[in-house]
């Protein structure tokens, strides 16, 4: 026997004085990011924060979210920068074209450039007594120099000076190119950081004439630090913090210890005093001289390298690594201690039945007596949540409060503070399971085996409930490629019972689901229905048809090769047995069973060969086998018998 027919289915620009802007466009949200630091600041009055890319010789112009607005090239190297007291000029250090160069901070448009008659800088910048201050030279021979923005070049007068180290009282001068600070608030001031060796000289001077004269000056040796790579002036008072921890007082032309923050390693101070600093992966913020911070920020597994507060001190930014290169952070509220919040509810509890609730809330900046927290309840019930009595703290900041959930379910508690003058406001929930009643839900027809393609009502019965009487009924026919269907979803009727047809055309997994409501849990039942393939055989090559005794058989010479063309549904790698049966001396016995592919048609050809001698009855039959057969989406199948004569 065998098988005859089967049918299976931005660029720098080194040598020219040419920039170039860069919108970014309304639509754009993008982070700001640099390759390399090259200086931040907020602008006040823009509403910007200005960062410049090192790398790239680029300025970047970011919004108080921190998003891009637009970006200027052609700064190569950019090191540092600074605005006018005004808040209408951006100046940039660029030390590969030795150049300060000055940009209007509103569009980012050049607005001047200042050539600096030196091989080493500029390097850091700063803006105070009207002028733009600047350091350069090499480790060994540092110093100052100065831009006026008010010198016009053209009348052959130079706005750029340099050489403006004072003379008297410093010693050897400045090793390297000093750090540069000022304090809006005190517009004549410029502190000074030597970065040439680890000696620490640090200074003072006063600019307010145009031209310095020494505050204060220290060069003793590690007397007061062992290097500095971070110099602010602390608004407020006649300090100078150093490396964002240890602050020195100056007077009579000297500077002393004066205290000191936790240990950090940079800082940034606001016009009120408050500092910001750079503590392993946290920024820090203190009030002056205190020694606990009232707020900490979370920079993730990388701390920041840089931050700059916003003039009104609303928001503190921060440079933080990423992805290879650095992302602005806008960290709001900066000044506000966070309180910590804390609500502990049963995590169970009867419907209707009083429940207590309590908490604690505490903060490292003392509250306010006699706090008041809001509460709200939000359940099945009340799903947009329902505001209950609002609750005082006690003077130890604990509190609690007792309530009757009327609904059953998860039930969530929301307690919150709305924050005051030094606090942000601060919000907390814990959830409690209350109990609901069960209910019942049936489904019929399970088990029943039906023919291909029959059209079946499968009932859902749904019993006492609450206020919900809605039910759906899903579909799930088995095979991967068919989804579980959603084939019904509406209220029972008054006999609790609702109805979906199914073509039986797979073995088919029928759910009916009640969601539950306030008083009544949720319900699934699962059934399973199974269906039939449709099989049929054609034979063809016999003479005719007749029959023997009570039964009708295919006729056929003995020396003739039947052809039986089976038709089964169809799936994809699905296969029919074929079933040969010879009849000797009364009994039907079994010649052979074999498997064979089904085409994409669904059709399988087999050829008999001719037994060459007459009187032989046979008969056959194609069978759909459950997992056999190649799959198991169907329920096993018998065709019908298919009885053949041969005759001579």
């Amino acid at each position: 026997m065998r098988s005859t027919s089967a049918a299976t289915a931005l660029a720098v620009l080194f040598s020219s004085a040419a920039l170039s802007v860069v919108a970014a466009g309304p639509a754009s949200a993008a982070t700001a990011v640099v390759g390399t630091p090259g200086g931040i600041v907020a602008d006040g009055v823009h509403q910007r924060v200005f960062l410049g890319d090192r790398t790239a010789g680029t300025i970047v112009a970011a919004d108080y979210s921190g998003a891009v607005l637009e970006s200027v090239s052609g700064v190569p190297g950019v090191t540092d920068l600074a605005l006018s007291d005004d808040g209408s000029t951006l100046y940039a250090a660029s030390p590969e074209l030795h150049e300060i160069v000055a940009l209007d901070a509103a569009t980012l448009d050049v607005k001047a450039r200042y050539t600096v008659a030196t091989t080493d800088g500029p390097r850091y910048v700063a803006f105070a007594g009207g002028k733009v201050w600047f350091s350069y030279g090499d480790q060994w021979d540092g110093n100052l120099g100065s831009v006026d923005p008010a010198v016009d070049p053209a009348s052959g007068a130079d706005p750029v000076a340099l050489a403006q180290v004072p003379t008297a009282d410093t010693g050897s001068g400045l090793w390297g190119q000093a750090l540069l600070d000022t304090d809006p608030l005190r517009p004549g001031l410029l502190a000074v950081g030597e970065t040439g060796d680890s000696t620490g000289t640090e200074a003072v001077l006063d600019v307010s004439s145009g031209t310095p004269v020494v505050t204060a000056w220290h060069h003793d040796s590690y007397a007061l630090n062992d290097g500095v790579g971070d110099i602010d002036l602390a608004a407020g008072s006649d300090q100078v913090l150093i490396n964002g921890t240890d602050r020195h007082a100056w007077a009579n032309g000297t500077l002393t210890k004066a205290g000191a923050y936790p240990a950090g390693q940079r800082a940034d101070i606001d016009r009120v005093g408050n500092v910001a600093q750079i503590s392993g992966t946290k920024v820090a913020i203190y009030r002056p001289n205190a020694t606990q911070p009232v707020r900490t920020f979370s920079m993730g597994t990388q701390g920041a390298v840089e931050v700059a507060w916003a003039p009104d001190s609303s928001r503190l930014f921060a440079l933080v690594p990423s992805g290879g290169g650095y992302a602005l952070k806008a960290l709001t509220q900066p000044t506000l201690n966070a309180p910590t919040l804390t609500v502990n509810a049963p995590s169970t509890a009867t419907r209707a039945k009083s429940l207590t609730v309590t908490g604690k809330i505490s903060a490292t900046v003392p509250l306010p007596a006699g706090v008041q927290l809001s509460v709200t309840r939000t359940d099945l019930e009340s799903p947009g949540g329902k505001a209950l009595a609002p609750v005082t703290v006690k003077a130890d900041g604990t509190y609690s409060f007792t309530n009757t959930p009327p609904a059953g379910g998860k039930v969530k508690y929301t307690v919150k503070y709305a924050g005051d003058a030094t606090h942000t406001a601060v919000s907390a929930s814990d959830t409690v399971e209350v109990s609901r009643n069960s209910t019942s839900l049936s489904l019929n027809n399970n088990g029943k085996l039906y023919s291909y393609g029959a059209d079946v009502r499968f009932t859902a019965h749904l019993g006492t409930t609450y206020k919900n009487r809605s039910v759906e009924i899903w579909a799930n026919p088995y095979g991967t490629d068919k989804p579980n269907k959603l084939i019904k979803s509406g209220t029972v009727n008054s006999d609790g019972n609702i109805a979906a047809w199914v073509d039986m055309t797979r073995d088919t997994t029928v759910t009916a689901v009640f969601k539950g409501d306030a008083r009544y849990k949720p319900k699934t039942v699962n059934v399973t229905a199974y269906a039939k393939v449709k099989i049929s055989t054609a034979v063809s090559k016999h003479y005719k048809t007749a029959k023997i005794g009570t039964t009708t058989y295919y006729w056929f010479r003995k020396s003739t090769d039947p052809l039986l063309t089976t038709t089964m549904t169809y799936y994809p790698g699905r296969q029919q047995r074929f079933d040969l049966q010879v009849y000797h001396q009364g009994t039907w016995y079994s010649a052979d069973s074999q498997y064979f592919p089904l085409g994409t048609a669904g059709k399988s050809a087999v050829t008999l060969g001719a037994p060459g001698e007459a009187g032989i009855r046979a008969r056959m039959r194609s069978v759909y086998v459950n997992g056999s057969s190649g799959d198991s989406v169907n329920s096993t199948t018998y065709g019908s018998w298919k009885y053949l004569y041969f005759s001579n």
